[in-house]
């Protein structure tokens, strides 16, 4: 499939888990930042939380609702041939993130999360790459706080230092934050399951 053939879409970004705390926080800054004529649409399972949410959002935001849910593939692979781009904040993705990846792959939609799972991210890429190469879909992970603000300390730092010498790099990290429910319960999941991650 060409990227071409993904414009008549009618969305151009679908955040789905759009009522999480990452998901709603998502959905108030594109409802802010969203350049003119972005269509977009948030996505979740509860109809009623979606519509509270959307109310939330400025008046001027053009935002759809739709409805998907992670026990119920068909709903998922509707909800990829509708968006060109699929964002998702749908954790523990080793538990619920396998069947929208495989729906994006499938469908030629760009794909991306906030997954700190390693194993969800190794799985995914053996799984579903090949097939994402065939359709166009591009298969983002970790497109969060779990490797952004490290990776833009990196390149800020490197770009301080002398081009013409060699040098590494050591990182620490402080946070003054309370984890989400989700992201509890990923670290929960990546704990218990350090004999999968190892055979995968």
């Amino acid at each position: 499939m060409s990227r071409q053939s993904r414009t008549d879409r009618p969305y151009d970004i679908v955040l789905f888990g759009a009522t999480s705390f990452a998901g709603a926080l998502t959905a108030e800054y594109l409802a802010a930042h969203a350049p003119e004529g972005l269509r977009w649409a948030i996505a979740g399972r509860n109809a009623g939380k979606l519509e509270r949410l959307r109310e939330r959002l400025p008046a001027d935001a053009k935002v759809g609702v739709e409805r998907a849910d992670v026990s119920d593939p068909a709903s998922l692979r509707d909800l990829a041939g509708k968006a060109r781009v699929l964002a998702t904040t749908v954790g523990p993705y080793v538990s619920y993130g396998e069947e929208l990846v495989a729906a994006c792959a499938d469908a030629g939609t760009d794909y991306l999360d906030l997954c700190g799972e390693p194993e969800f991210v190794d799985l995914m890429y053996v799984r579903h790459d090949a097939r994402a190469r065939e359709t166009g879909a591009r298969l983002v992970h970790a497109a969060g706080f779990d490797s952004i603000p490290h990776d833009l300390g990196v390149y800020f730092t490197v770009q301080q230092l002398p081009e013409d010498v060699p040098l590494a790099v050591e990182g620490f990290v402080t946070a003054d934050a309370a984890f989400s429910g989700g992201t509890f319960a990923s670290a929960l999941g990546q704990f218990a399951r350090q004999r999968q991650m190892a055979a995968a």
